[in-house]
C-alpha cells in the first residue's frame, strides 16, 4: 500500500466497479422506495400507525437471522449469480406486494422470509469488491459506496413520495420491481463469471454457525468488528431521539437529512483527499466525532443547531474508512463474503439495538437527556475501543521474509 493511495478516477475506471456502483445505487433507491411504498400500503388498509411503521422496518429486521444462520451461501456460490438472484426476488417479492391482493400479515411475512437473504446478497457484493478494486482502491471503493449509499436513500425517498403521490403504493411498488430489474441485466451483462470462494461443506446453517464462531474467536477480528458495531450503536440511538425531541415536527426530516448529507461529505472527504496511513490513525478521533456533538444538546438546540450538529457528528462515521483494510487482511479469503456479512450483519442489528435502548431510556428522562446519554456512551465507548481502532505498528502487518 503506498502512501499516495488510489484516486476516484482510477477507480471508476474499472469497468466492473462501475457495474457495482450502478447497481447498488438501483438496490438502495429500490429499497427506500419498497420499504417507504409498503407502510403506506399497510397503513391504508389498517389506519394503523404501529403497523406502519412495523412495515416500514420489515426489511430490516431478518438481518440479524440471516448473518446467524446463512451467510455461508455468499463463498459457497458464484457471487455474480447471488447478487442476480437477490434482484429477481426483490422483483416477485415488489410484485407480489403490488398486485396479489395479500393481507397485512401475509405481506409482512414475505417481507421477513425474503429478508433473511438480504445480507448473503449483500455479503457477495462486499466480498467481490476486493478482488476488483485491489490494495487501497478497495478503500475508496467502499467510501464511494457509503456516499451513495447516503444519497441514494435521500432520492429514493424523494422519487418515491412522487411516485406515490401520482401512481400510489402500488405503482411505486411497480416502480421498484422495474428498478430490480434493470438492475440484474446489468449485473448479468456488465460482471464476467467468477467461481465461488469456498467450497461447499455439509450444510449452510451449520457452516455459518462454526464460521461465525470462528471469526469472533480471533482477537484481531473480533476487535475490529467490535470497533465497526459499537460506536454506530449510539449514534443510531442519538438519531432514533430526534423526532421526539423535535415534538415529532416535520423540522425532524431536516435534522436527519442533514446527518445523511454530513455521513456522505465524511465519506467523500476522507476518502479522496486522506492519504492511507493517516485515514487509518484518524479512525480513534473520528469514531470520538461520533458521539462528541451530541453532548451540546445539553444546552437545548433549535432546529437549526441540532442539523448542524447531527452532520458533524454523522461525518464521524468516516472513521469505518480506516478500518477497511486491516479487516480485508485480517480474515481469510475462502470465508470473506462471510467476514463481510457479518460486519453488515451487526452494523444493521446494532442500530436497531441502539434505537431500542436509547428510545427506552428517552421514555425515562426525555429526548434531550437521552440524546445527550448516547453521544456520552459513543465518546466513552470509542476510547475503550482505543486499541482496535488504532492501526496496528507495522512490524505487526508486515513481517519480514523468513519470519
Amino acid at each position: 500500500m503506498t502512501e499516495r493511495g488510489a484516486t476516484f478516477g482510477e477507480v471508476f475506471a474499472v469497468r466492473e466497479f462501475r457495474v457495482l456502483f450502478g447497481s447498488f445505487a438501483l438496490l438502495v433507491s429500490g429499497d427506500s422506495i419498497k420499504m417507504l411504498a409498503l407502510s403506506v400500503l399497510v397503513y391504508a388498509q389498517t389506519g394503523s400507525p404501529g403497523l406502519s411503521a412495523a412495515a416500514y422496518m420489515a426489511g430490516w429486521l431478518p438481518y440479524i437471522f440471516g448473518g446467524m444462520f446463512l451467510l455461508s451461501l455468499a463463498d459457497r456460490l458464484p457471487p455474480r449469480a447471488v447478487m442476480i438472484t437477490g434482484e429477481l426476488v426483490r422483483v416477485a417479492v415488489c410484485l407480489l406486494l403490488a398486485y396479489a391482493g395479500l393481507p397485512v400479515p401475509a405481506m409482512l411475512a414475505l417481507v421477513l422470509v425474503t429478508g433473511l437473504f438480504s445480507p448473503v446478497f449483500g455479503a457477495a457484493r462486499s466480498a467481490l469488491l476486493p478482488e476488483v478494486l485491489p490494495g487501497d482502491a478497495f478503500v475508496l471503493g467502499r467510501s464511494l459506496l457509503g456516499v451513495t449509499s447516503a444519497g441514494a436513500q435521500v432520492a429514493g425517498l424523494a422519487v418515491g413520495g412522487v411516485f406515490l403521490a401520482v401512481t400510489g403504493p402500488h405503482g411505486a411498488l411497480a416502480v421498484t420491481a422495474g428498478l430490480s430489474a434493470v438492475a440484474a441485466v446489468v449485473l448479468r451483462f456488465g460482471l464476467p463469471y467468477r467461481p465461488a470462494r469456498g467450497t461447499a461443506g455439509r450444510g449452510a446453517v451449520r457452516t455459518t454457525l462454526r464460521v461465525n464462531r470462528q471469526l469472533l474467536a480471533d482477537r484481531r477480528v473480533r476487535g475490529l468488528l467490535l470497533a465497526c458495531w459499537l460506536p454506530t450503536v449510539c449514534l443510531a440511538g442519538a438519531e432514533a431521539m430526534v423526532v421526539p425531541y423535535l415534538g415529532g415536527q416535520g423540522q425532524a426530516g431536516v435534522v436527519l437529512a442533514m446527518a445523511a448529507v454530513g455521513m456522505a461529505v465524511g465519506e467523500f472527504v476522507v476518502g479522496r483527499f486522506v492519504a492511507p496511513g493517516l485515514r487509518e490513525r484518524l479512525s480513534l478521533p473520528l469514531a470520538v466525532l461520533l458521539g462528541l456533538p451530541w453532548l451540546a444538546f445539553l444546552a437545548s438546540p433549535g432546529v437549526a443547531w441540532a442539523a448542524a450538529l447531527a452532520a458533524v457528528a454523522a461525518a464521524g462515521l468516516s472513521y469505518q474508512l480506516g478500518l477497511q483494510r486491516r479487516f480485508l487482511e485480517a480474515v481469510p479469503e475462502a470465508v470473506r463474503g462471510q467476514a463481510f456479512g457479518l460486519q453488515s450483519a451487526g452494523l444493521m442489528t446494532g442500530q436497531a439495538v441502539g434505537a431500542a435502548l436509547i428510545g427506552v431510556l428517552g421514555e425515562a428522562l426525555g429526548p434531550g437527556p437521552a440524546i445527550v446519554a448516547a453521544g456520552g456512551a459513543g465518546v466513552l465507548v470509542a476510547l475503550a475501543l482505543a486499541g482496535a481502532l488504532r492501526p496496528e505498528p507495522v512490524a505487526a502487518t508486515r513481517p519480514s521474509p523468513g519470519t
